[in-house]
């Protein structure tokens, strides 16, 4: 089995800054792909950016490029999301997820953690 905890969500105002962590345990050695999934009431659960924790491939969703930014400390088994000039828009709770592929879909992931919510003011 495999555990994800996120953490760092809370309440910014608009263009301010939050880093979301994520810390793994179990079969971390299993976790090839790391990504970041947000749903916003009564939407869908998107795609935001997802990583290899062997190199430093990352993907975007378009919405966030140039604005977040995935990165991970392999020794502390963490994956983190550095979200800066957030919008109202980006209101919503950020779910961790590893899995097998670099990919923007969640059936691709197979661990998901529990989720932190982000809300950014207008």
């Amino acid at each position: 089995q495999v555990q994800l905890v996120e953490s760092g969500g809370g309440l910014v105002q608009a263009g301010g800054s939050l880093r979301l962590s994520c810390a793994a345990s179990g079969r971390t050695f299993s976790m090839y792909y790391m990504a970041w999934f947000r749903q916003a009431p009564g939407k869908e659960r998107e795609f935001v950016a997802a990583s290899r924790w062997s190199d430093s491939t990352p993907r975007y969703a378009d919405s966030v490029k140039g604005r977040f930014t995935i990165s991970r400390d392999n020794a502390k088994n963490t994956v983190y999301l550095q979200m800066n000039s957030l919008k109202p828009e980006d209101t919503a709770v950020y779910y961790c997820a590893a899995g097998g592929s670099l990919s923007t879909s969640i059936r691709n992931y197979n661990y998901w953690g529990q989720g932190t919510q982000v809300t950014v003011s207008s």
